[in-house]
């Protein structure tokens, strides 16, 4: 016979009755405020244009397809150029990223009072703009063209580099740097044989990722006139050219692919 337990035990239970109604309560505040959103997000939406939707996308399928390959011969130099564009971005980017992350960490910056929230605030605010908006910002300053989009590249860069380098910076081996200084080396000397060979692996795959992402994003930056294959994308569209629309869509989808297999070698040789 099951043994009772005594009047005084405590019974177990897995929360208390006041946790069960405020987890309650507080799934349905945030069940109301979603739908709440939906309702904000959808006031102008016109649903009658969404009952044949499916017939339209059909429809459009049907005029991308086959995609016209004779159209390709135009596209290898907007595609060079879109290369062009996410490479030397990022090595502009890389410039100035690696002294702003030297800057923002904590071990290495010459001030933490003055210097450091300066480089913190230049990545912050890379960071904050896409380098769409980038490059509609430079297009109306200087012009269109594949230097607009290079700039743009770059001002998207330079805080993700550094964001990623400086976290990298702040977690070296301090002793290897207290024993090159013990030796009387310079700053320079400590800079090149402590800090340096620690965060090489970190700022190789950090340079090599964002030079994929680049590539991604550069192929977009001709819809603003910043140059690359997005300018023919925009041409294409423009005179409803749905074979090409489909021909550029493959171009970029097989050159992203080729970026994302060297990206994925050149970091597993580092790391």
């Amino acid at each position: 016979m099951a043994a009772t337990p005594a009047p005084d035990t405590p019974v177990w239970r897995r929360r208390a009755p006041r946790v069960e109604i405020a987890r309650f309560a507080g799934w349905l505040a945030l069940a109301a405020f979603t739908l709440y959103c939906f309702k904000v997000m959808t006031e102008d939406t016109m649903w009658v244009f969404l009952w044949d939707a499916h017939k339209q996308a059909a429809d459009l399928g049907s005029r991308m397809f086959p995609p016209r390959w004779s159209y390709i011969h135009h596209l290898w130099y907007s595609l060079w150029e879109t290369l062009n564009i996410a490479t030397l971005g990022t090595l502009l980017a890389i410039a100035f990223g690696v002294p702003v992350a030297f800057l923002a960490a904590r071990n290495t910056t010459p001030s933490r009072v003055f210097v450091r929230p300066v480089a913190l605030f230049v990545i912050v605010s890379s960071r904050s703009i896409n380098s769409l908006i980038w490059a509609l910002l430079l297009v109306a300053i200087i012009g269109p063209g594949a230097l607009a989009g290079i700039i743009a590249i770059s001002l998207r860069s330079i805080g993700f580099i550094a964001k990623l380098l400086y976290e990298a910076i702040e977690e070296i081996d301090a002793t290897q740097v207290e024993a090159i200084s013990a030796t009387g080396a310079r700053p320079a000397q400590v800079l090149a044989y402590g800090i340096w060979p620690q965060i090489l692996p970190a700022f190789a795959g950090i340079s090599v990722f964002r030079w994929d992402i680049n590539i991604r994003e550069s192929t977009v930056l001709g819809l603003v006139g910043a140059g690359g294959i997005g300018l023919q994308l925009q041409a294409s569209l423009n005179v409803l050219a749905w074979p090409q629309v489909t021909l550029i869509f493959i171009i970029i989808l097989a050159t992203v692919a080729v970026s994302e297999w060297v990206s994925a070698k050149v970091r597993h040789a580092f790391i």
